[in-house]
């Protein structure tokens, strides 16, 4: 979906500038200078304003799901593409799991390395069982 897209670039861009910039003030930026579908918008910001909201929870949560890694090594896109998903997992209840989780396997294949489809699939699948649901 290239709305998840557009919340994945919002990500980057914010980690990849100046951090007195708010996750929103990017989006907003993004949103005025970019060609952006009107009827993605509603999907951005409620990704966008979900993650500046709970990104300590969900930072929180990535990192309990990883072994031998920490948040702050991974590359961005990772980064990105996990907390895009996993705030879809734990805040959207109406995006069903099996779908966040395909998604941010796709946009990682899209956007990230070599092997970043496969570890964020299964970081993922690690936050998917930590809430209870089978994987």
């Amino acid at each position: 979906m290239r709305a998840r897209s557009w919340v994945l670039h919002i990500l980057y861009q914010w980690e990849s500038t100046d951090s007195r910039r708010s996750l929103e003030q990017v989006m907003e930026d993004t949103l005025q200078r970019r060609r952006v579908a009107h009827g993605r918008v509603p999907f951005i910001r409620r990704h966008v304003e979900a993650l500046a909201r709970h990104m300590v929870e969900v930072d929180r949560a990535i990192a309990g799901a990883m072994e031998n890694w920490r948040l702050d090594r991974l590359p961005r896109v990772d980064r990105a593409v996990l907390r895009l998903s996993v705030a879809e997992l734990l805040f959207m209840d109406d995006v069903p799991p099996k779908v966040g989780i395909q998604e941010g396997i796709r946009l990682a294949g899209q956007y990230g390395g070599h092997d970043s489809s496969r570890f964020v699939n299964g970081v993922l699948d690690a936050v998917l069982r930590t809430l209870g649901a089978p994987s």
